[in-house]
């Protein structure tokens, strides 16, 4: 009988993998992102400090009111872009971007990409 593990236990251990090699600081923070079923979240992390330095999800509320849906392709590039102009507001130009674990493709990928187009460098 085989046994495999649940596909959250899978992305839990990629991100503990990732993370071993991955850290925010003062200069380069990190760009950690979680995708739910219906939802999109993107926080900035200094990780020296422990600190949240700014959020974004799809849960915001001017970024759910220009949204049809909260768990497409869309939504997460507006989310992308809302993440990128609240860490310009703050002077933070320079991240590094964590996945989570998930594979760098459709959501996280437009994620990625919005936020570079907003002036987000990583």
């Amino acid at each position: 009988m085989v046994s495999k593990k649940s596909r959250v236990e899978a992305r839990v251990k990629k991100h503990r993998r990732v993370r071993n090699h991955l850290a925010g600081t003062a200069d380069r923070p990190r760009l950690a992102v979680y995708r739910s079923n219906n939802h999109m979240y993107a926080q900035i992390i200094d990780d020296d400090a422990h600190n949240t330095l700014c959020a974004a999800s799809t849960l915001d509320k001017e970024v759910k009111d220009a949204l049809e849906k909260t768990n497409n392709v869309e939504a997460a590039a507006a989310v992308g872009t809302a993440i990128a102009k609240k860490a310009l507001e703050k002077g933070i130009t320079t991240v590094v971007f964590d996945r989570g674990g998930f594979i760098y493709q459709g959501k996280v990928q437009a994620l990625a990409d919005a936020a570079r187009e907003a002036g987000l460098d990583f």
